[in-house]
């Protein structure tokens, strides 16, 4: 067997999207000087959870840590996707963390993926499974994904700092591979729809958020509808929390959406010397805060918010040998990392174009063309 030849790379930044590409074009990767000067050098929990869970959904895969954690070495295996997986994503990342990956190497497995993700649904930093099953889905199908198999159920909610929640993803295999997009009309919002959550707190935190965020709403359009989802017992996680997650559907068929949710922080390195209780925002902030955010969001133009960015970057260099053409508002950092990991991996160039008038952003490539080789053959 001949010698393998790592692409090198250095430190921690990006290490999900760095995994995800590795694995998408099976190129060995050597990433070094992790966190090598933090106080805690290293890999975290949830990035050695994010290996794991590579390892049960892929088959001949190798990973080597050395023992500070700040060398890794992956070499990809095949997708194999499966039934009846569980996997526990921890409580120091959101369930979101794995979702985004996890959905895209789906796609590229030899049979379709039934998985079981436990831990924390709603956090503050990554997006809530509700913005996955309302919002990212929706994306996919606009690649051609079948959406027959393509779901996501909330089966318990989980938050900060115990976790607890649950959720069921299922994703369908391509057949061949995705189908190329010009996806540059926005629309206009017709609608807003939202949910929000609550745990082991009073179902009256989401009435307030409700109503904090339609007295924003109201004032602009007729149609919202914000739905509630109180949670008790064994289906409210180990954690009291509230949050809310609201989609804009605009004329032109695109999901605009922002998600927050309020917890007791999980201590630990980040947050050590803060006593968090006193931050706890109350409800009706909450509702006002968020609704905000979707305003600005939607004012910023685009078919996807600035959070399915990168996922929409990478969708689109994925698709066969054809150009895609997408607009996006203001690009976000993560999104530029994307388009220069994708360039890297992929060898995929887009070619950026703003437009001054709108002040968004038009984006073509012509894809690299990945097919489902992986999938069985009738």
């Amino acid at each position: 067997m001949g010698k393998i030849s790592y692409m090198k790379l250095k430190g921690s930044k990006n290490l999900r999207l760095r995994l995800l590409l590795s694995t998408l074009s099976f190129t060995p990767i050597l990433i070094e000087d992790i966190r090598a000067d933090a106080t805690w050098p290293g890999l975290r929990p949830h990035e050695v959870s994010f290996l794991r869970l590579l390892e049960k959904v892929c088959d001949d895969c190798v990973v080597e840590i050395n023992e500070t954690g700040t060398k890794l070495k992956y070499k990809p295996g095949i997708v194999m996707g499966g039934k009846h997986l569980v996997h526990d994503c921890g409580v120091n990342r959101s369930i979101g963390y794995f979702l985004e990956p996890l959905i895209v190497l789906g796609l590229f497995g030899k049979k379709p993926l039934t998985i079981r993700l436990k831990g924390i649904t709603n956090d503050s930093e990554d997006p809530s499974v509700d913005t996955f099953r309302s919002t990212t889905l929706h994306i996919l199908k606009r690649f051609g994904v079948n959406s027959e198999g393509l779901e996501l159920k909330i089966e318990s909610r989980g938050v900060a700092p115990g976790g607890g929640g649950e959720i069921l993803l299922s994703v369908p295999i391509l057949q061949d591979s995705l189908k190329a997009i010009t996806w540059t009309d926005e629309g206009m919002v017709k609608r807003i729809r939202g949910v929000t959550f609550s745990t082991r707190v009073s179902v009256q935190f989401e009435n307030t958020m409700i109503h904090a965020a339609r007295g924003i709403f109201n004032r602009l359009l007729p149609d919202v509808h914000i739905f509630t989802d109180h949670k008790a017992g064994p289906q409210a996680g180990k954690s009291p929390g509230y949050g809310i997650s609201l989609v804009a559907e605009t004329t032109s068929g695109c999901f605009i959406s922002v998600d927050s949710a309020i917890c007791y922080g999980r201590g630990g390195e980040r947050e050590m010397e803060v006593d968090e209780r006193k931050d706890l925002i109350p409800p009706e902030d909450v509702g006002e805060q968020v609704a905000s955010q979707l305003l600005e969001e939607i004012e910023q133009g685009g078919v996807v918010d600035s959070s399915h960015q990168a996922l929409l970057f990478l969708l689109c260099a994925l698709c066969p040998q054809d150009v895609s053409k997408v607009r996006v508002g203001q690009l976000s950092p993560y999104g530029i990392e994307a388009l220069r990991h994708i360039r890297e991996f992929l060898g995929v160039k887009f070619v950026i174009n703003p437009d001054p008038s709108t002040g968004t952003v038009i984006l073509k490539c012509v894809g690299c063309g990945l097919k489902n080789l992986s999938r069985k053959l009738s």
